[in-house]
């Protein structure tokens, strides 16, 4: 699966597994792109500032070789993929046919170093999730990803390649929650029409990439449910409560992979929604009892100081520890040492960004479209057959 990349996977006795690699530190998408701020570096120097992260729980993830990927991915295109790393340039032809060296997939340092190490973790967390447990990689989520071009600042779709490991290694029903502020249309593509695979994305509606329709069934398992902006934690809770974990507890599965993009809190630029990361963390508690099997990943998230919280926030729902009221010194660093400079200006972090790893809750009136919609998708999981 791998090449040079050494791993600890020594037994940590059941606790849960984060999986991560130094190559995020330093490596960008760009000077100007949405994933030019550092992410998953955070979050690993924040969890160990806590004291969340003992070597014992971590693994530096491996980094999936080209015939790995073919499960989903076109063996052309990861020759292109290549080779664009390698000579820094594509043609007219490549960008065309495989989306590379655009503006949102843009030609850069490590572009299939750094994917391709994302999808060496989801790869392996199926491996590793044979017999039960729980793994994270906030490096995937990738969710955008297609067979043979990249999308959506996604070269390689290392949720869809999770879902094909895990099944090699067992599952035989496999829950996908998406509750990333974009709809996961290269999951869906590789999914719609598999009877076996539990579909679920709560998404805004009219975002890009604009797919992800209430109406889109597939073979029956595909629950889409596209929300309004200022989407806020008690909408967040009803649909948690009336359609999500019901529609899981109905489907019974072996494992689930909930992808946990940051990109739906208020503080975000590439969204409308308002969540605050307790809606994210309470989704993260509640649906890890219910299969042997869970894998969280990362996705979309793009405020370096919102992202780190929440995702720090989610390995330690995971491990089961108390949110500190205020952060101790040294994670207060790690925050207070981030920099995010964008095409017009640099912006300045919220005090409670750094003081603070929870949001205040945002809450508000349930607007009753939402209501609607929820239950009319539930009634429709009531008639499965």
């Amino acid at each position: 699966m791998a090449d040079d990349t050494q791993s600890n996977t020594t037994d940590a006795s059941g606790l849960p597994r984060f999986i991560g690699h130094e190559i995020y530190r330093h490596s960008s998408y760009g000077a100007w792109h949405p994933l030019r701020v550092p992410r998953v570096s955070t979050v690993m120097d924040l969890s160990r500032a806590l004291g969340w992260l003992p070597p014992v729980q971590f693994i530096t993830s491996p980094r999936a070789k080209p015939a790995a990927l073919t499960g989903f991915h076109a063996a052309d295109y990861l020759a292109a993929l290549q080779r664009a790393e390698a000579e820094q340039a594509v043609s007219e032809a490549v960008k065309i046919r495989h989306c590379l060296g655009t503006p949102s997939n843009p030609v850069f340092t490590e572009m299939f170093r750094r994917p391709a190490t994302a999808a060496g973790a989801s790869l392996m967390a199926g491996e590793l999730l044979r017999d039960g447990g729980v793994i994270y990689s906030p490096a995937g989520g990738t969710h955008h990803g297609m067979p043979d071009r990249a999308n959506g600042f996604c070269y390689l779709n290392d949720a869809v390649l999770a879902i094909q490991s895990l099944r090699r290694n067992g599952a035989q029903r496999i829950a996908y929650i998406d509750i990333d502020a974009h709809h996961p249309d290269g999951v869906e593509y590789a999914f719609a029409h598999d009877p076996d695979t539990l579909l679920v994305s709560v998404h805004e509606q009219n975002r890009w990439p604009r797919t992800g329709a209430v109406t889109d069934i597939g073979a029956g398992q595909v629950y889409n449910l596209p929300v309004a902006a200022g989407l806020h934690d008690d909408e967040m809770a009803l649909i948690l409560d009336h359609l999500i974990l019901p529609l899981v507890d109905r489907f019974r599965p072996d494992a689930i992979v909930l992808q946990c993009g940051a990109d739906a809190v208020a503080e975000d630029p590439q969204s409308r929604l308002t969540l605050s990361n307790n809606a994210h963390w309470a989704v993260v508690a509640a649906l890890k009892p219910r299969a042997p099997r869970y894998l969280v990943l990362g996705g979309g998230g793009y405020n370096p100081w919102s992202v780190g919280r929440l995702w720090t926030g989610v390995w330690g729902m995971l491990n089961g520890y108390e949110i500190p009221d205020l952060l101790p010194d040294e994670a207060r660093s790690v925050l207070a040492a981030l920099t995010w400079e964008g095409p017009v200006r640099r912006h300045t972090p919220a005090a409670h960004w750094i003081t603070h790893l929870r949001d205040i809750p945002r809450t508000g009136h349930i607007r009753a479209d939402l209501r609607q919609a929820v239950h009319d998708l539930s009634r429709r999981q009531a008639a499965w057959v």
